[in-house]
C-alpha cells in the first residue's frame, strides 16, 4: 500500500476542488503501523467501522498511545470490505476526504493497518495513519 500511495503523490491528483501537484514520498513508520494495525485489528474483532473507537478514542490517541512522539498534522483513512490495496486506494482517491489526507505534503509518515474477520460484517478492515515527520 506504501508504494501504491507513493505513485499516486508522485503523479499528483485533484481531490474534490482542491488540486496537489507531485509531492514527495511517505516513509513507513512503526509506530504509525501498530497504531493502524491496532485499530483495523480492533474493528474487525469488535465489529464497527469508525474513527472512534467503541472506547471514544480518537486515531490521535491512538497514535499517541502507540509511542508517536512526531509532529503533527495527522490524519486517518479507514476501509472497509474491499479485497485488495489496490481497491482501497482507487477508492480513497475518488474520495475528496481521504484524497485529501494521502496527497497532503505536509505529511511525511504513514503507518498501515490490515486485518481480517470472517464473522465481522465487512471481513476485512484497513487503517491508515498519516503524520508529519
Amino acid at each position: 500500500m506504501l508504494a501504491l500511495v507513493n505513485e499516486a503523490r508522485a503523479r499528483g491528483a485533484t481531490c474534490g476542488a482542491e488540486a496537489f501537484g507531485p509531492s514527495g514520498p511517505l516513509v513507513m513508520s512503526a509506530t504509525l503501523r501498530e497504531a493502524a494495525r491496532g485499530h483495523s485489528s480492533d474493528m474487525a474483532t469488535r465489529n464497527y467501522f469508525s474513527h472512534s473507537s467503541l472506547d471514544g478514542r480518537s486515531f490521535h490517541q491512538r497514535m499517541l498511545e502507540a509511542g508517536w512522539e512526531g509532529a503533527c498534522p495527522c490524519g486517518e483513512n479507514i476501509a472497509a470490505g474491499q479485497t485488495t490495496a489496490e481497491q482501497v486506494v482507487a477508492g480513497w482517491l475518488s474520495s475528496p476526504g481521504h484524497c485529501v489526507n494521502i496527497m497532503n505534503p505536509s505529511y511525511g509518515a504513514l503507518g498501515v493497518g490490515y486485518a481480517e474477520r470472517a464473522s465481522s460484517s465487512f471481513r476485512r478492515y484497513w487503517t491508515q495513519d498519516f503524520a508529519a515527520r
